[in-house]
């Protein structure tokens, strides 16, 4: 009788009945059924507790009911006086004073804008618009067309050898040497934008033996060789009281002399570097007018420095004897925590009211305004018409040539 064989399962195995149905895990669902009904005992999902901000939201005045209250009327007064606020941490706050709303500028983004900056850093200039962070940089840079916008080159690079409490531009008594190609990159880069008008300043440079007068020279020159109808306005240091210096920028074919006094004499001390003084700058004015009659001199006065309303009868006075023609007036603005404290926010209608005892007193021209600069563009837009008006009465045509006489500008 033969053996009877003995049967062996793997316990591992799977039985037929089960192999032979395929294997379907049971998070995913099969083709053509129905997609799985919640389980009751599944919770539903909480929903998030409504913060009080929306709270107060809700319970505030409806949107037809904030439009359609009607504006509150505010008084001269009210509308100009200043607002403070409490910064800081808990227990260490500290009371400050806003930003009045007159000085409040928008930011600038348009294409002339973006195209005059684009080209400064190809070429490797600097601006005092954006070097001593101007507020009409929006204004200036971004007129309605390259001929009506203006721009403040800033030469002999972005490093003064002088310290004034006002200034935010860097400071060094070792600035680096100067960029022998700036003349020639800045009248490039202004004869490709077409500008009418156009100011040149730079920082004090009391390392050179010259000042850098002859430096600036070069450039207005090489400008209007590029474009001979460009009016060139040059806001220059004092050059530490070198009057030939003077003599040198003011005959090299430019069109308004500006150097700016700043503050009134009794707080030049305490605004302005101690190798800067206020009758040192009445003799760089006085002497750009002695070389040329006929050319146009200017200066700026800061407002809310804490001078006082005879400081400023005395400044202007000392200004007319000089000869001066166009002076402007703006506010003090601290540019950082560093430098000296903003006295006071003059209100427009005390810049209104200086404005037109300038004008009595007899200055050309006077721009006066809590955002008025130096370089401002409404006082260039003035001064351009009153020099077409001289060229236009003028039968002698300007030369071509790079070394522009001071006989050829019309008187």
């Amino acid at each position: 009788m033969a053996a009877k064989a003995t049967r062996l399962r793997c316990i591992c195995s799977i039985p037929a009945a089960v192999s032979s149905r395929s294997f379907v895990p049971h998070n995913v669902r099969p083709f053509a059924t129905a997609a799985p009904e919640a389980s009751a005992t599944e919770a539903a999902p909480s929903r998030r507790r409504p913060t009080s901000f929306q709270d107060r939201l809700n319970t505030g005045p409806s949107f037809s009911e904030f439009v359609s209250t009607p504006p509150i009327t505010l008084s001269p007064d009210e509308a100009l006086e200043l607002r403070t606020a409490l910064v800081g941490p808990a227990g260490k706050q500290k009371e400050i004073t806003r930003l009045p709303s007159w000085l409040k500028t928008p930011i600038p983004n348009n294409d002339n804008y973006k195209k005059i900056k684009s080209d400064l850093r190809g070429l490797n200039l600097h601006t005092v618009c954006e070097e001593a962070r101007c507020p009409n940089i929006s204004d200036c840079w971004g007129g309605s067309d390259k001929s009506a916008a203006t721009a403040t080159i800033m030469l002999m690079g972005d490093t003064c050898t002088r310290g004034c409490r006002f200034c935010s531009v860097k400071t060094s008594r070792a600035p680096p040497p100067l960029d022998p190609h700036e003349p020639e990159h800045t009248a490039e880069a202004l004869s490709r934008w077409g500008l009418g008008y156009v100011v040149l300043t730079s920082v004090d440079r009391d390392d050179l033996a010259d000042g850098g007068a002859s430096h600036f020279a070069e450039t207005i020159m090489k400008i209007k060789q590029k474009a001979p109808t460009m009016l060139v306005e040059a806001l220059t240091g004092d050059y530490a009281g070198d009057l030939e210096m003077v003599a040198k920028v003011a005959a090299s074919g430019l069109d308004v002399y500006a150097h700016n006094v700043e503050t009134v004499e009794d707080l030049t001390p305490m605004v302005r570097d101690r190798r800067a003084g206020f009758r040192q700058s009445l003799r760089v004015l006085k002497k750009a007018k002695e070389v040329r009659p006929e050319l146009i001199t200017k200066t700026s006065i800061m407002l809310g420095l804490g001078e006082t309303e005879e400081q400023l009868w005395e400044a202007l006075r000392e200004l007319r004897e000089a000869d001066v023609d166009v002076v402007t007036f703006g506010q003090y603005m601290r540019p950082t925590k560093r430098h000296m404290k903003v006295h006071e926010y003059v209100t427009p209608a005390i810049f209104e009211m200086w404005r037109q005892r300038a004008l009595n007193m007899g200055f050309l021209y006077c721009a006066s305004g809590p955002l008025v600069r130096s370089s401002y563009k409404a006082g260039e837009a003035f001064i351009e018409n009153v020099l077409k008006k001289r060229a236009g009465g003028s039968q002698t045509a300007r030369p071509n040539s790079a070394v522009l006489d001071a006989k050829h500008i019309a008187a």
